[in-house]
């Protein structure tokens, strides 16, 4: 379609995508500075308490004798299952691992930069339920998965297509990796992320992306990345090890999370906490060097809080969003590329509820410097359930984050001396020649927000954000046109997909 036939809307997002500014980017350059909130001090703090920790407390390495070995081997403390470390040991493990790398997208033009000054937003990741205004919440199937995918391959909004956006659970367990990731691979032309769950379904998608790819360069680039979560408090456990492994053999990038809920995973403090995810992902992090040195790695984190009232996760909090603060601040001092914070809410509904949550943490993670922001959108019900509505809200909120990140331009035409001696004094700025020249791409531009006068509003209908968004996923999904691909490439995934799965029964645990 040419320009002159887009919607202006449409036409300004153009406009701004060549100019690499706005939407449509493969990623985001920020132009905005992290914001640091400890001193040296207490950081030097912070670090020597996880030291303390991992040389005295240790991190207990669960059904992998094969990580045990790799520690023994590499000077650590190994008592049976529990492994000690050294101050420094760690850290000087982890300089093999880079500081950025690319992760490859099958079209070059949407491979995205991770680490250093780059943003990417991915959906969120995990639900097993999903939930939309029109028949509410129920489990998520594989026609849910792909719909997700979908709508984030139709919005200029996102950078990488997600992993386990839902959980496909009319899919046997032992069989959903191959199909979620073929959906990743078929409807979205953007990176991915795959399994983490068995290390054998790991090795399966990094040997599908070896058919989409090519061996040799999945042997030298990150084409795919899996999400490894720490058992938390201070355990490793053998799925999750394993896995890791298997992406960093493969010179795949793993995301290492803890996941702490304090006073329950964790301390009930927030410097607690952040010693704890210190120490457990330091650790991940630097098993992938030990598997193979110079291994992209993502030092990830998840702190949330809870009601010590009733024992209920609370997401989007104040104490978490101050904690993706500091652990941006220590992965900076690591130089490791980040994972932090994400559009977090406990709200039930697409409400002002989820939306306050929501932009709070992400804004944490937008000012702590993450690289990789993973639930970046459709987040719902403490990451329960993946909303329709909540996609499309979230879409809008990381849009304008765009702007947000690329700040304010100083040079002379932005500074508009001209367009004052122009118009002069007690006259508008409506019809000057600088505004012409710049209304169409001056202003990000949501896709829901109301901006009419009331009365307008209240003759079309009085519709909420909610409202809105229910129809605008639906409009996106009936426009989804899938990315091209070529036929013998597609014809080889089917295959390698049919010959895995019709080689094992169907497994539902």
């Amino acid at each position: 379609m040419s320009d002159a036939k887009r919607s202006g809307r449409q036409a300004r997002q153009a406009e701004r995508s060549k100019k690499g500014t706005g939407l449509g980017r493969p990623f985001i350059v920020r132009n905005i500075p992290t914001y640091d909130v400890l001193s040296e001090e207490n950081l030097i703090k912070i670090e020597r308490a996880a030291d303390r920790v991992l040389a005295e407390t240790g991190i207990e390495f669960r059904d992998d004798p094969d990580s045990l070995q790799m520690w023994r081997k590499a000077g650590a403390k190994v008592d049976g299952l529990l492994v000690k470390f050294e101050s420094g040991m760690l850290r000087e493990i982890l300089k093999t691992a880079p500081a950025t790398f690319t992760q490859h997208a099958r079209n070059p033009a949407k491979s995205v930069e991770i680490g250093g000054k780059s943003v990417v937003f991915s959906p969120a990741y995990g639900s097993p339920f999903v939930m939309d205004l029109d028949r509410g919440r129920r489990f998520g199937t594989i026609e849910d998965f792909r719909n997700f995918i979908k709508l984030a391959q139709s919005s200029p909004n996102f950078h990488h297509s997600g992993g386990t956006i839902c959980e496909p659970t009319d899919v046997a367990v032992n069989k959903r990796h191959l199909d979620m990731v073929m959906a990743h691979m078929t409807l979205s032309d953007r990176p991915f992320m795959g399994s983490v769950t068995a290390e054998n379904r790991s090795e399966d998608n990094i040997e599908m992306c070896r058919i989409l790819f090519g061996s040799d360069f999945v042997d030298q680039n990150c084409v795919i990345l899996g999400n490894v979560n720490v058992n938390s408090p201070l355990v490793w456990d053998g799925t999750m090890t394993k896995s890791l492994r298997a992406y960093a053999r493969a010179n795949q990038a793993a995301v290492i999370v803890p996941f702490i809920l304090g006073g329950a995973m964790g301390p009930v403090t927030s410097a607690g906490g952040i010693v704890q995810s210190l120490a457990e992902t330091m650790v991940g992090c630097a098993l992938t060097q030990l598997e193979r040195k110079g291994a992209p790695v993502i030092f990830g984190n998840f702190l949330s809080s809870m009601s010590l009232r009733s024992g209920s996760p609370t997401f989007g909090t104040p104490e978490p969003a101050m904690g993706s603060m500091v652990i941006g601040q220590l992965a900076r001092r690591l130089n490791l590329p980040l994972r932090c914070s994400g559009n977090f809410t406990t709200s039930k509904l697409p409400d002002a509820q989820a939306m306050m949550e929501g932009t709070m943490s992400m804004l944490a993670a937008v000012h702590c410097g993450a690289n990789f922001i993973l639930h970046s959108a459709g987040f719902l019900d403490g990451l329960l359930s993946m909303s329709y509505e909540k996609f499309m809200l979230d879409a809008d909120l990381c849009g304008a984050l765009h702007a947000y990140l690329d700040g304010i331009k100083i040079d002379d035409d932005q500074l508009a001396v001209d367009a004052f001696a122009e118009v002069g004094p007690g006259n508008h700025f409506f019809g000057c020649s600088h505004t012409m020249a710049h209304y169409e791409t001056a202003f990000w531009d949501s896709d829901l927000s109301d901006n009419e006068p009331f009365e307008k509003w209240e003759a079309a209908g009085s519709t909420d954000a909610a409202t809105r968004a229910n129809a605008l996923w639906k409009k996106r999904l009936a426009e989804y046109e899938a990315p091209p691909m070529d036929v013998a490439t597609h014809d080889a995934l089917a295959d390698y997909v049919a010959r895995k799965k019709s080689g094992v029964a169907d497994a539902w645990y």
